[in-house]
Order: structure tokens, then C-alpha cells, then sequence
């Protein structure tokens, strides 16, 4: 029963200043809110970029042509025209760890078919494109290596591509018109949805990169290629090698190609939401420093009120741990029951916003954690001096106190 006692007394002191009770709180209250909210809206956020780079494809590395120097004038990713068929072929070759290449030609066109017309990008791919790039195929199949080959009039489309084109009929062997050349369309590919760069991924139409350079843009390089690391650990090796042995193919001092890795997207991606959930976090932490602050004036101003009653305890027996411990227990209390109205005020407006705005909210359990921790420690903190004071006091001094 006694190790009860201080909890009672201090709930019972708490009770005869609701008003004042509850303002204390507020500081923790808006702070550790305010900590939640931006935190749990900064990690929706970088959850959602890390989504979307996820579906552009596993363990991808990219070789972009461009960045090179020459004669003074420097330019970057796709700058330059550097890139060749048979360097895809060389990096799928002769490489280890890789599992999947794709040689990348890009361009807009009209496309026209089922009496209705639409502006899409139409790029030229390999058959490892799907597997590259984790896409599957709804309907029908993917075109082949002997496609390739034969320079083949077929082609993939996406779902944006049908709802626009054949909103009432199955696309699958229906024909569409590029640049007045008739491609057959032999699968759709799965929905996918907007990239982390705001394009719709399902916008599009793939066609063999054979058929593209040399029905459509009649060109002899390539935008791109997409390369698959066999797996995760693998992915910078990878990228060191295909540097490497394009570096030996194009003989050139300085590189005329760009090689990027999926990884180093992904940090790039979420640098800005991680960057700001720091901000965001040590500005509403400042509102837990103040209301710590708060906190220690109030139970400076309690033990000021309170100073026969602590004599009077201590009259009667009370040890000036006692008073010690029972401050304490009121400091910690205000600080814990301000941080749970916080932690749920806080998701309550992370879960507002994502509702009106649409935006993914995350509450990480860690956060909620350290945030019940740090209303302990700042009750602790802020209720010690005030605590050891009222411990400290002269009973004869106290009593005498008016």
C-alpha cells in the first residue's frame, strides 16, 4: 500500500488544479503532436518514393549515353549518342551476375487504331524487359528473340494505352498504326500506375528495339540500357564492371556514358522527405523543450503553494525522499499523460491530412516509442530541481510559512 501512497497524493494535487494541470500539458502536448504528425507524414511520403522506384524493376543498373568532356564543352545524360546494340550485347556476354538486359530506344508518335488516335511513348525493348523491370503481361504474351530478329510488326501496350484505344474491345491481335506502319499487338501489360518522376508507366507501347530503329527512328544508337543484377549484394559490382568494359569498348579517356544504379535513385529520391523529417522533427521538438520548461515553472510555483503542506508532512514523519519521489511522481505524470495525448493527437492529424489530401501517412512504432520515452525523461528532467527543493526544505521553516 505504501508504494502507492506518492501516486495517490500526486493525483490528488494534480485533480485540485485541473486548468492548470492541463496547460502544463499542452507544451508536451503540441510538441510531442506535432513530432508524430511530421514524422508519421515524412515517412508516408518516403515509404511512397521507395514504392515507386521499386517499380521500375529489381536490382537494376542503368548506362545512360552522355556526360562526357570534349574540348572544353561538357554535357550529361543523353548528350550524347554513344551507345550501341552491341554494347547491350557485350554487357549481357560477358559479364558475370547479370541476369537480364535491354537495350532502351525512346520517342513519342501518334498511334492510331480502332478509329481513334493518341500521343504515347513508344520505346524499343528486348524480351527481357517485363523481367527487367518486374512488370507482368494481363493479357497475351510478350514478343520473342526471334521478334527481335526478324524486325517483327508487334508490339505491347499499357493499360492507359487500351483504355484509350480499345475501351470496348480486346486489344490482343487488334492492329495499331505507328508512323503508317501497322504493329499487331500481341500482350497488354499490367497496370502499374504514375513513377516517382509523375509519368504514367502504363502510357506506352513496346515494340522489339530492332523494329524501332530500323522501321521507325531509323537510328543506329540506343537511348539507354537497362542491365538486372543477379541480386542485391551484386549491384555494384555490377556497375564497376560495366564501366569497365565500356570504358575498354568506346577507348576513351574520359567516360561518354553515365552508369546509375537503382540504389543510388532511391537515395536520391528520398533525400528531400528524409532531410525534412529531420527538420521537421527538431523544429517540433523545440515545443517539447518549452513545454519541459513550462512543466518545472508550474512545480516551482506548486512547491511555493505547497510549502506548509510539505513542512507539515514532514512533521509528521515524511523523509525528504518522500517529498522528493511525490513531486517527481506530479512532474512525470503531467509530462507522460501530455505525451499520450500528444502520440494520439499527433496520428489523429497525420490520418486528417492523408484523408483530405490523399497523401500516405506512416506511424512508425519506434517513433511512438521514443516519443512515451522522451515525455518520461522530460518529466524526469523538469521535475528534478523543483523535486530536490521541496525536499530540501527546513519542517520549523515550512510550518511557519504563511
Amino acid at each position: 500500500m505504501r508504494f502507492f501512497a506518492p501516486f495517490k497524493i500526486a493525483a490528488r494535487a494534480l485533480r485540485r488544479n485541473k486548468m492548470r494541470s492541463l496547460l502544463t500539458m499542452l507544451g508536451i502536448i503540441i510538441g510531442v503532436g506535432s513530432v508524430i504528425a511530421a514524422v508519421s507524414i515524412t515517412t508516408g511520403a518516403t515509404k511512397q518514393v521507395e514504392g515507386q522506384v521499386a517499380s521500375l524493376g529489381q536490382n537494376i543498373v542503368t548506362v545512360f549515353s552522355g556526360n562526357f568532356s570534349s574540348g572544353g564543352m561538357r554535357g550529361g545524360w543523353g548528350s550524347a549518342s554513344t551507345l550501341t546494340v552491341e554494347d547491350a550485347r557485350a554487357i549481357k556476354n560477358e559479364l558475370d551476375n547479370v541476369v537480364a538486359v535491354s537495350p532502351e530506344v525512346r520517342d513519342r508518335s501518334q498511334i492510331l487504331a480502332n478509329g481513334e488516335n493518341w500521343n504515347t511513348q513508344v520505346m524499343g525493348e528486348s524480351p527481357d524487359f517485363p523481367q527487367i523491370r518486374d512488370w507482368n503481361i494481363a493479357q497475351g504474351a510478350m514478343f520473342t528473340e526471334g521478334d527481335v530478329r526478324a524486325l517483327a510488326k508487334v508490339a505491347v501496350i499499357g493499360k492507359t494505352v487500351v483504355d484509350q484505344l480499345f475501351p470496348d474491345v480486346d486489344p490482343v491481335g487488334q492492329t495499331i498504326i505507328v508512323r503508317n506502319i501497322p504493329f499487331k499487338v500481341v500482350g497488354v501489360l499490367a497496370a502499374k500506375g504514375f513513377n516517382l518522376f509523375g509519368q504514367d508507366q502504363d502510357d506506352v507501347v513496346i515494340i522489339p528495339y530492332t523494329s524501332h530503329m530500323r522501321r521507325l527512328s531509323k537510328r543506329t544508337f540506343v537511348n539507354s540500357i537497362m542491365v538486372q543484377a543477379a541480386n542485391k549484394d551484386s549491384i555494384n559490382q555490377v556497375q564497376d564492371a560495366i564501366t569497365s568494359l565500356l570504358r575498354d569498348r568506346h577507348k576513351s579517356q574520359e567516360p561518354d556514358f553515365t552508369v546509375r544504379t537503382q540504389l543510388e535513385l532511391m537515395q536520391m529520391a528520398t533525400a528531400t522527405a528524409k532531410v525534412m523529417s529531420v527538420l521537421l522533427a527538431a523544429i517540433a521538438s523545440v515545443s517539447l523543450l518549452v513545454g519541459g520548461i513550462g512543466i518545472m515553472n508550474i512545480m516551482l510555483v506548486s512547491v511555493t503553494e505547497r510549502t506548509r503542506e510539505i513542512g507539515i508532512r514532514m512533521a509528521v514523519g515524511a523523509r525528504g525522499r518522500d517529498i522528493l519521489i511525490q513531486f517527481l511522481i506530479e512532474a512525470v505524470t503531467l509530462s507522460a499523460a501530455g505525451g499520450m495525448i500528444g502520440i494520439a493527437l499527433g496520428m489523429l492529424t497525420a490520418w486528417v491530412i492523408s484523408y483530405l489530401t490523399s497523401w500516405p501517412t506512416v506511424t512508425p512504432f519506434m517513433w511512438i516509442g521514443i516519443a512515451c520515452v522522451s515525455s518520461a525523461a522530460i518529466g524526469i528532467v523538469s521535475g528534478f530541481y523543483p523535486a530536490w527543493k521541496a525536499s530540501r526544505l527546513d519542517p520549523i521553516d515550512a510550518l511557519r510559512y504563511e
